[in-house]
């Protein structure tokens, strides 16, 4: 819960709210208590006993509980591509039936228009978590986030530079040694060339410079 955005905090919290709704809605169906409503003439009775609080036998708060419950699911899990898009499949369905319920009470259920109260507020809970859904896909397919890096194990050796053995050292020093004597070697071999290259020059100089004094 520590690492979930601010978005996600606040889908958390209004899709608690929407189960608390659902809850109620459930535990009145099932228990046959009469729905608290502020409105004249208890709206949410009427909308409660009518033909359009179920579906296929099962009653729609129940269906909402479940809705809700895998919407918090969804938000709880680490967060990843296929949950994101589980949110938001979630979110568009509760938001889709939340509207054919509000349909039904504007133009069919007798009394019309008659509005239940819990239906409503969990009709602005769906379509407040469907746009914030949709703004939280949209904005991790345009800012990808990083993939993390592989858990390191504990106890696991960290891995140093292997030092050079004795031998090895020792051969680098004779390597080392040896280097200034081939130098020497290599002057040695070059000097007598060069002192021959000069007593030439010198001797073919020579008889040139004498001439000149002759003259």
């Amino acid at each position: 819960m520590s690492g979930k955005s601010v978005l996600v905090r606040v889908m958390l919290v209004l899709a608690l709210l929407g189960l608390g709704d659902a809850t109620y809605l459930t535990v009145v169906h099932f228990a046959g208590i009469t729905v608290l409503c502020a409105a004249h003439g208890n709206p949410c009775e009427t909308v409660q006993t009518s033909k359009y609080a179920n579906l296929a036998g099962i009653p729609v708060a129940l269906l909402g509980l479940i809705g809700y419950v895998l919407i918090i699911a969804s938000l709880v899990v680490r967060e990843m591509e296929w949950t994101r898009l589980a949110t938001l499949a979630l979110t568009l369905l509760g938001f889709g039936f939340s509207a054919y319920l509000t349909y039904q009470e504007t133009f069919t259920i007798t009394g019309h228009p008659i509005y239940c109260e819990w239906c409503v507020g969990s009709a602005i809970v769906l379509t407040i978590l469907l746009i914030l859904s949709v703004t939280r896909y949209l904005r991790s397919s345009r800012c990808p986030s990083p993939s993390p890096s592989p858990p390191r194990r504990r106890g696991a050796a960290k891995t140093t530079p292997a030092r050079p053995s004795r031998r090895a050292r020792r051969g680098r020093g004779r390597r080392r040694a040896a280097a200034p004597a081939g130098c020497a070697r290599g002057c040695a071999r070059r000097a007598p060339a060069s002192g021959a290259r000069c007593s030439r020059g010198r001797a073919r100089s020579a008889p040139t410079t004498a001439a000149r004094r002759a003259r």
